[in-house]
């Protein structure tokens, strides 16, 4: 099973314990590089408009578990509608 597979896992079964910098791999795997990396926030494009938008923010050192629950909702999405199966 590759990291992003684990880490999406991860993801599904306990989105509150989630550190940043693994959120960020996913999101970077799924959407590409984000905008914003030296803030504490990330912002990722996606193909469509509105919501489930991909704006991820660093909470000393962990992500935050609604955060992680749209990123989830946006890969599924993403999966579904377009066809991107990684």
């Amino acid at each position: 099973m590759s990291k992003v597979a684990e880490i999406v896992m991860q993801m599904k079964t306990t989105p509150q314990n989630i550190r940043f910098s693994d959120l960020s791999i996913v999101c970077d795997y799924y959407f590409g590089a984000g905008r914003q990396k030296g803030s504490s926030h990330r912002i990722y494009k996606t193909p469509w408009q509105g919501d489930p938008r991909i704006n991820i923010q660093n909470n000393k050192g962990k992500a935050k578990a609604y955060q992680v629950k749209q990123v989830l909702k946006a890969i599924e999405l993403l999966e579904v509608n377009y066809g991107n199966k990684k």
